[in-house]
């Protein structure tokens, strides 16, 4: 059975890309096929893989500013040839559902979202990632085309998997397909429950106006609490100027050293709507209770009251009054990471594992 990969692009390690690791544990002799690689930015993952770029990998600035050049994404992932394949296994958000298979060949698609910037809002795509004036203004344009592309190629997934119970409803809305929802990979075992928290609060993610650091940073200013931010990214100079003495940014973290911060943070702030978000996932592997706005997949998975509390409107009044609620209660450590145990990574992978061997079982009674 010859099996492939097809990743959008790696360009940075985040929940995708760790799926992504997850697959090649499972198929360690599978190649990747990907729109475009840029290994400085991998820090060395999947070294020692073969890797399999299109032709934007060779033009000016693809592999730093990838987000310039969707109008060339959709004829770049149907080049590639998957006519030796038995099955490919994408993950996708954007383009790489989009290959192009022989009826014979099984492709399942992971989702992590259908292609947000094609079905929500595109204006605001643009500003959330710093476009230039003049690629805003063109963006639109192009968006319709890109849309049905999109649409037309979810039609020539043979199965899709979603990351969410919110993700599933997105792809049932936009290309109305049924998907099965399994839950991405988390390092279980690398989190643990600290002896005694220290007093801070914590944020861990890349610096994008999405994430929306700037309401949690204006909130803590208000509280005069301390509130550590992990990670970086475009944003890091704004946010900045925003920040008052309470708040510390630390920047890019090894892996190693993460679980210490989130296993003795007083709690995890989560202002942002995930399709699945990873992180706050980690923070309840460390037993620490989160304070999160209540949109996306974490409504899924966090009870109020018992393991945090949620907000309903992304402004920083309404964090400061759900700290306020978060400070008055009290939280069990080892009742939430319980809840975080089902996320294991070796779970996901035996699932994935299940999944496949009875799809292509139905695939081949079809045939």
């Amino acid at each position: 059975m010859k099996i492939a990969l097809v990743h959008d692009y790696l360009v940075q390690y985040g929940g995708a890309e760790r799926v992504l690791e997850a697959f090649t544990e499972l198929f360690p002799y599978a190649p990747i096929y990907t729109l475009i690689h840029d290994r400085e930015a991998m820090h060395g993952m999947f070294e020692g893989k073969r890797i399999y770029t299109s032709f934007l990998q060779h033009l000016p600035f693809s592999r730093k500013r990838h987000r310039f050049f969707p109008p060339l994404m959709p004829l770049a992932i149907e080049q590639f040839d998957f006519s030796k394949y038995d099955i490919v296994l994408s993950d996708s958000s954007s383009y790489a559902k989009g290959i192009i298979t022989r009826p014979e060949t099984l492709h399942i698609c992971y989702m992590h979202t259908p292609m947000r910037y094609a079905w929500d809002d595109c204006q605001k795509y643009t500003q959330d990632f710093g476009f230039p004036q003049m690629i805003k203004k063109l963006v639109p344009f192009f968006m319709n085309p890109i849309r049905l592309w999109d649409k037309a190629s979810a039609d020539r997934v043979d199965s899709f998997l979603a990351n969410s119970q919110f993700v599933a409803k997105r792809i049932k809305k936009y290309y109305r397909q049924k998907a099965t929802v399994i839950h991405p990979p988390v390092n279980i075992e690398r989190f643990s429950i600290a002896e005694k928290p220290g007093n801070y609060f914590l944020m861990v993610g890349r610096l994008i106006a999405y994430k929306r650091h700037d309401i949690a940073i204006e909130a803590f200013n208000r509280l005069r609490l301390p509130l550590k931010i992990i990670g970086r990214g475009p944003e890091m100079e704004r946010l900045k100027k925003m920040a008052g003495p309470t708040i510390e940014f630390l920047g890019r973290v090894p892996e190693e050293d993460l679980p210490k911060f989130y296993a003795e943070c007083r709690g995890f702030v989560f202002p942002q709507e995930e399709d699945f978000g990873i992180v706050a996932i980690e923070a309840m592997a460390s037993g620490r209770p989160l304070i999160a706005y209540r949109g996306g997949d974490i409504v899924e998975h966090m009870e109020e009251g018992v393991m945090g509390v949620f907000f309903d409107e992304q402004t920083p009044e309404a964090i400061v009054g759900a700290v306020e609620r978060f400070q008055a209660a009290e939280y069990d450590p080892q009742y939430i990471r319980a809840k975080a145990l089902p996320f294991d990574k070796e779970r996901f992978k035996a699932t994935i594992k299940d999944y496949i061997t009875n799809a292509l079982k139905e695939h081949l009674k079809q045939r």
